[in-house]
């Protein structure tokens, strides 16, 4: 347990170094922008897909948990704002103070300060804000529940596409991203190179699983509770059977199972801290690098 804790530690301070948030900054934006250009493109058809799977949910239920996704969709947004509205104010005296290397870290403190306090405002008034969201879907008629829900449905599926797509562009990335490391931290090593067509098909086929398993899951989304739980559970999996086979080819000159099955507890907690990650928007971007290099970091340590 002590080595998964230095490991995980390692891996919130490489975050934090400017060459690490280039690669995540870069390619998140990327990312983002581009599913968001397509959702803009398909979004007709996503809320159809939407729409036809609410009709074989009970309107209680989706009355219930739509009051649950309003809820969370407007503590997001007040995360979001409330980083906006603070560089909007403050950002001539932040860029004052703030050199530039620090400038990005600044800006990642901004946005867990801003999670957190909204987690403490509706931990302390969650229940309130939901009975209140419950009441405002009571008074409306049943067609325009299901259009709010069916819109949120198309936004977790943009979100889960983003998240996905955020894991194989860190896969891709891993090389160089990892070397820089090892020249920092482990000077008397090499990080195995030429490991991207190892790992590449490998992260195909877990994609691929993760997307089948999740439209079997699908209905689960709409208990409450439950669906957090599953939604974690599934981000772990993927998580945690793509990063650590990619972790350890960058160690392992030849990845045996047994050398990943061996140290499966250590990389389930790396993966449960990177999927938490994906709760806070903005910082997600910042999870699938997170892991990667938490993953080798703990994985370097062990062998050496």
């Amino acid at each position: 347990m002590k080595n998964t804790i230095h490991a995980i530690i390692f891996g919130f301070k490489e975050i934090l170094n400017w060459n690490t948030m280039k690669y995540a900054l870069i390619s998140g934006i990327f990312i983002s922008v581009l599913w968001v250009g397509i959702g803009i493109i398909l979004w007709d058809h996503l809320i159809a897909l939407s729409s036809r799977i609410l009709e074989l949910v009970p309107f209680s239920m989706v009355r219930s948990n739509g009051a649950w996704m309003l809820s969370t969709f407007l503590w997001l947004q007040a995360v979001l704002l409330t980083f906006a509205l603070i560089f909007a104010f403050l950002g001539n005296l932040i860029l004052r103070n703030v050199s530039k290397e620090k400038y990005t870290s600044f800006s990642i403190l901004v946005a867990i300060g801003s999670a957190i306090f909204w987690a403490l405002v509706w931990f302390l008034k969650g229940d309130y804000i939901y009975h209140q969201f419950l009441q405002l879907l009571t008074w409306l008629p049943f067609e325009t529940v299901e259009k709010g829900i069916a819109f949120l449905i198309g936004f977790y599926l943009i979100y889960n596409a983003i998240v996905m797509t955020m894991l194989f562009v860190t896969s891709l990335l891993s090389e160089p991203l990892i070397a820089s490391v090892e020249e920092r931290h482990f000077q008397e090593d090499e990080v195995i190179r030429d490991h991207i067509f190892r790992s590449a098909s490998y992260t195909v086929k877990d994609s691929i699983v993760f997307i089948i398993v999740s439209l079997i899951a699908f209905p689960l989304l709409f208990i409450p509770v439950l669906n957090i739980a599953v939604q974690i559970a599934l981000w772990m999996w993927l998580i945690k059977d793509t990063m650590s086979y990619d972790a350890a080819a960058l160690v392992y000159a030849k990845v045996e199972q047994e050398d990943i099955k061996e140290h499966r507890f250590a990389l389930w907690v790396i993966s449960f801290v990177t999927a938490l990650f994906n709760f806070i928007p903005v910082l997600n971007i910042f999870g699938p690098y997170f892991g990667e290099i938490s993953m080798f970091h703990y994985l370097k340590s062990i062998k050496k």
